[in-house]
């Protein structure tokens, strides 16, 4: 999210209002100033004035910068997710972050033990998500999300979906379960949800795709920073995925099929009992990289040797309630 000037401008204007809300008041300084004999010249008060301007400015500024960090700004493999919630129960942490390209839905995750949250965006331009407008409209039964009308499925007590429009582009959605009076807990969370941004930064990118794939997706996960992981996802259209990912676990090689992937011992594991065909390599990090989907060895393999391999990932974030 980026500021324009004139938002800057304000910013600073404020800050300065601030500044000169909490400074004494000058005739005492003066006053006070002539007692003790203390007299500066001019030309020092002006410069410490000046001084003390740029600092604020310098301080406004970097805040500014802060603001408008690149991992905010979407990229290939680096979706940024565009709500926020203020609020949460106590002992709820994000443990996954997902998002992608055009209309791909935007998903963050909070657990407590068994206990999940929820909070998911979706484009109306999907046409799963596109009459879900009139199906509230429809609904006897309607509900006021920060002032715009919102429905309450799958009410159980301990679960509830709680769905509305956040705008004309933005479908939301609050799921919460595995809490007492679920439906009171994603009323308070979803009312408390803004249009704050945050980044999705694993630890790979896609290179260039074999013809006919196009990225899906890319979703970190973790307990915390220790465990994070990272996934990338896709395809054809209309075909199944294919997934790059990285993390501490052996994907479990006994019986793979020994080939060369980004210059290094490889491993092929041939598809069997439901699972995909993977491709995997294990880092000089330690960690391995593993590629898996219904597509030919070559195909996996020349997705494993185009990922490029982040060496600082934002892993910051899991493991925490709020970023």
């Amino acid at each position: 999210m980026s500021r324009s000037e004139h938002e800057t401008e304000t910013l600073i204007r404020e800050s300065l209002d601030r500044l000169a809300a909490r400074a004494p008041d000058g005739h005492a300084v003066r006053d006070a100033l002539a007692r003790a004999g203390r007299q500066r010249r001019p030309a020092t008060r002006l410069a410490l004035v000046a001084a003390a301007v740029v600092a604020l400015v310098a301080g406004v500024v970097a805040g500014t910068q802060l603001l408008t960090t690149v991992d905010l700004v979407p990229a290939a493999s680096r979706p940024v997710l565009g709500y926020s919630p203020g609020w949460l129960p106590d002992g709820f942490t994000e443990q996954y972050r997902e998002g992608g390209p055009g209309t791909a839905p935007q998903v963050r995750r909070w657990f407590a033990g068994p206990a999940e949250i929820t909070l998911s965006a979706y484009s109306p331009v999907d046409p799963e998500w596109s009459q879900t407008a009139l199906k509230i409209a429809s609904l006897g039964d309607q509900i006021l999300v920060r002032g715009r009308v919102a429905m309450v499925t799958g009410d159980t007590g301990s679960a509830a979906l709680l769905t509305w429009l956040a705008d004309e582009t933005h479908v939301l959605t609050a799921h919460v379960s595995g809490v007492p009076d679920a439906r009171a807990v994603a009323m308070r969370v979803a009312e408390s949800v803004t249009a704050k941004p945050v980044g999705v930064r694993g630890e790979l990118r896609f290179g260039p795709l074999p013809a006919g794939l196009a990225e899906r997706s890319a979703a970190v996960r973790g307990t915390g920073p220790e465990d994070g992981s990272t996934e990338l996802t896709a395809a054809a259209p209309g075909g199944p995925p294919v997934r790059a990912a990285v993390g501490a676990g052996s994907p479990g090689v006994n019986g793979a099929a020994p080939i060369v992937v980004r210059g290094s011992h490889g491993f092929f594991l041939a598809p069997a009992n439901g699972k995909d065909a993977t491709v995997a390599v294990r880092l000089p990090s330690g960690r391995w990289l593993t590629v898996s989907g219904a597509q030919p060895e070559a195909v996996l393999a020349a997705v494993a040797d185009s990922v490029q391999l982040d060496p600082s990932p934002d892993y910051r974030w899991l493991g925490r309630a709020t970023s």
